[in-house]
C-alpha cells in the first residue's frame, strides 16, 4: 500500500490542465514500457473536466490512443446512450475525438444491454472481461492509472459509507442498489479492484470536498465509513487538489 501523497492546485480549473498533462506522460510512460497503457476513468464534474482538459491539451496527440485501454471505476446503470452515464459524458468530453480503437474502450453495461435490468449480472459481465483482459492469475489488469472522483460524503466510485459494496471483498465489481445519490442502480469496482492498480489518482476540487478530504487523509478512518481512505495504489496514491479541497487539511495542520 502506497502512502498518499498530496498535490494542491489554486484552483479547480489548474487542477484539471495539470491533472491532464499529468496523464500524458503517465501513459506516454507506460506505451513506451509495456507496449500499452490501460486507464480508468471516473464520472463527475472533475473526471469531466480533466477529460476536457486532455482534449484541449497540445500534448494530447504524444499518446498512442490505439494502444490505449480505457475503463471506468462504475457506471450509473441506465440505457445506454443516458446523458447520465459516464461513458456518455467522457464521449462527449474526449472519447469521440481522438482515434481510439473501438475494441479497447471497455464501457460498462447498461440497463438496456443484454443483461437487462440485472445490475448483478451486468457486474458479472464487467467482472469477466476485466479478468480476460488481465491475463493468468489475475482478476483485473494492472492499471497503469485509476481516476476517482471524492464525493463530499467520502465515495469513490459508487462505494458509498456504510453499503455492503464498500465491504466487498471476494468480487471485483459489484451491483450496488440503494445508493444515496440518484440513480439508486449502479455498477462499481470493488476497493480489491481498485487496489490492483499500480497508481490511483484521486480528483478533490471544491469547497464541499473539503472535509471528505481531510476526514479520507487523517489516517484514523473506517474505510467501510470513509470509502476514500481505503483507495490506494501499489505503486502511487495521488491526491490532485485544489486550495478549497485542501483547506481543512490547511487548518489540521
Amino acid at each position: 500500500m502506497s502512502t498518499p501523497q498530496l498535490v494542491v492546485h489554486r484552483s479547480k480549473e489548474l487542477m484539471a490542465e495539470a491533472a491532464a498533462a499529468r496523464l500524458i506522460t503517465a501513459v506516454v510512460d507506460a506505451q513506451a514500457a509495456r507496449g500499452t497503457a490501460s486507464v480508468v476513468l471516473t464520472g463527475g464534474r472533475n473526471g469531466n473536466g480533466l477529460l476536457a482538459a486532455l482534449a484541449a491539451a497540445p500534448a494530447r496527440d504524444a499518446i498512442d490512443w490505439s494502444r490505449l485501454d480505457l475503463w471506468w471505476g462504475d457506471e450509473r446503470f441506465l440505457p445506454g446512450g443516458d446523458p447520465e452515464r459516464n461513458v456518455t459524458q467522457a464521449r462527449e468530453a474526449l472519447l469521440d475525438r481522438v482515434p481510439l480503437d473501438p475494441a479497447r474502450v471497455h464501457a460498462v453495461p447498461a440497463s438496456d444491454g443484454p443483461h437487462g435490468d440485472d445490475a448483478d449480472a451486468a457486474a458479472a459481465a464487467y467482472a469477466a472481461e476485466l479478468a480476460a483482459a488481465a491475463g493468468p492469475g489475475a482478476e483485473v489488469p494492472a492499471f497503469d492509472v485509476l481516476m476517482l472522483g471524492v464525493g463530499p460524503d467520502t465515495h469513490v466510485a459508487s462505494l458509498f459509507p456504510e453499503l455492503p459494496a464498500v465491504r466487498e471483498t471476494a468480487r471485483t465489481v459489484v451491483g450496488v442498489h440503494g445508493a444515496p445519490k440518484p440513480p439508486p442502480t449502479r455498477i462499481s469496482l470493488t476497493l480489491p479492484a481498485i487496489r490492483a492498480a499500480r497508481e490511483v489518482w484521486l480528483l478533490a476540487a471544491g469547497e464541499d470536498k473539503a472535509k471528505a478530504a481531510a476526514l479520507a487523509l487523517s489516517g484514523e478512518a473506517d474505510e467501510a465509513r470513509v470509502p476514500a481512505s481505503g483507495a490506494h495504489g501499489r505503486e502511487r496514491t495521488l491526491w490532485l487538489m485544489d486550495e478549497a479541497a485542501a483547506s481543512e487539511l490547511a487548518r489540521q495542520r
